[in-house]
């Protein structure tokens, strides 16, 4: 597995410091701007681990926030480093990197999905299946790039101390054969494997449950290392959102663990998706 000190979680810890620090002295965004002779954007990227900090942005907000013990300096410092440093998802140029930089230190992920299954739990054929289908087309090369980052990405799961990984699918999404039926029997399988995982728990919504909180939305909520506040990643057609406000991450986190309540607890799961992956054995042998 590769290293996973991601340069995303490093901006997230120091901003998150500095936001605290800020505040301890009584300061608002505009002021502390003013004080540094730049713009509130600029505070307010560097606090939210949107923008990175420079040696001398560190060393300048120190004195204005009266940090004094050297230790804490060179822990800002470090942390500004970092951040500015290439994580091993950077090369594959992703329109989701700052998710991937999210994920690698996640210690809870906790997500839903409503017709597809979880990149985490995805075999290769699913992934290129799911790629092929969509829009804009990717070219073969882009294609297969991807799916060599999803599978780099699945490795936190058995590294180790692992993130706890909690995944509610709807039923739809065990039935919508992507890839056809052998690559949908694969990947049942490969959700059987995981879900085996001390670390790793599938639930399956069924379709009797009827609507539910999330029944027009897939999310993520990710559960980032003190003292690095936690992240929502929505999808969307066109586009992602990542919602990091404390009353989102608060609403989300009821919607899941009222999603876990109402779906099936891990055995049922794990027993419907063996009758489901036995239909599509099933399919295969009478195709023969």
């Amino acid at each position: 597995m590769p290293e996973v000190r991601s340069p995303t979680v490093r901006r997230r810890e120091l901003g998150a410091l500095l936001r605290a620090l800020r505040n301890q002295q009584g300061l608002t965004v505009e002021q502390a701007a003013d004080q540094l002779l730049c713009s509130p954007s600029k505070v307010s990227r560097m606090e939210t681990g949107h923008g990175a900090a420079t040696p001398r942005d560190i060393r300048d907000l120190c004195n204005l926030y009266d940090v004094t013990d050297q230790a804490e300096r060179d822990r800002l410092m470090t942390l500004a480093r970092e951040g500015k440093g290439q994580g091993w998802w950077q090369p594959y140029d992703l329109e989701f990197g700052i998710y991937v930089g999210l994920e690698a230190e996640a210690v809870v992920i906790s997500g839903f999905q409503s017709s597809v299954v979880p990149g985490l739990l995805q075999t290769a054929d699913y992934a290129r299946a799911g790629h092929e289908g969509a829009m804009p087309r990717f070219s073969p090369d882009q294609i297969e790039k991807r799916i060599e980052a999803k599978l780099t990405r699945q490795r936190i799961l058995t590294q180790d101390n692992p993130p706890r990984f909690a995944a509610v699918l709807d039923e739809a999404a065990l039935h919508r054969e992507i890839g056809g039926r052998s690559a949908m029997a694969l990947q049942l399988a490969r959700i059987l494997e995981m879900s085996a995982l001390p670390n790793v728990t599938v639930q399956v919504l069924p379709y009797e449950v009827g609507a539910h909180p999330a029944v027009e939305s897939n999310f993520t909520l990710l559960e980032l290392p003190n003292p690095t506040p936690g992240v929502v990643f929505v999808e969307g057609l066109i586009g992602s959102t990542y919602l990091e406000r404390v009353e989102d991450l608060t609403r989300y986190r009821e919607i899941f663990d009222r999603l876990q309540t109402i779906a099936l607890d891990q055995k049922s799961s794990a027993d419907l998706i063996a009758k489901i992956l036995r239909t599509y054995k099933e399919g295969l042998a009478a195709a023969l």
